[in-house]
């Protein structure tokens, strides 16, 4: 595969996971969301939130690497990373970074249960952060070529 092939398979790639993200999105608009004491008592709606929100993260995370592969930036050390090299590298500020960054790391802790999950914290970031999150990144990333 020589390079334009390369490179134009990384923008289908791009513009794949880009819909996928919209889709995401889209779906989770349909859901509901009420205030924090429903959402806590409702473990149906907990279950579907937490699962939107993984669904949106990881397509994010996805489209971060190929981003960096397309621009042939410095490959991430690891996920902590991502993140950091499209702020470095003027494609997302600092404070997307950070707030990307840490979407990445509560995805995690629900996936993996690796702590016991706090319901506000997901809450918050499920209610109030995600998708302005996403629709930030999303409006960035549709304009790079």
């Amino acid at each position: 595969m020589n390079e334009k092939e390369r490179q134009d398979e990384l923008k289908e790639r791009i513009n794949e996971k880009i819909k996928e993200i919209k889709q995401y999105l889209e779906e989770f608009s349909q859901i509901e969301i009420p205030d924090f004491e429903e959402y806590q008592k409702n473990f149906k709606l907990k279950a579907a939130c937490e699962r939107y929100f993984e669904k949106i993260v990881e397509p994010i995370i996805n489209l971060a690497l190929l981003i960096i592969r397309l621009k042939k930036f410095d490959k991430p050390e690891n996920e902590d990373h991502i993140f950091i090299i499209l702020s470095k590298n003027n494609v997302i500020s600092e404070k997307l970074a950070r707030r990307l960054k840490d979407a990445k790391d509560m995805r995690n802790i629900v996936i993996h249960n690796y702590l016991r999950v706090d319901d506000l914290i997901v809450y918050t970031a499920i209610a109030e952060e995600i998708v302005k999150d996403a629709e930030e990144f999303l409006e960035i990333v549709g304009g790079l070529e």
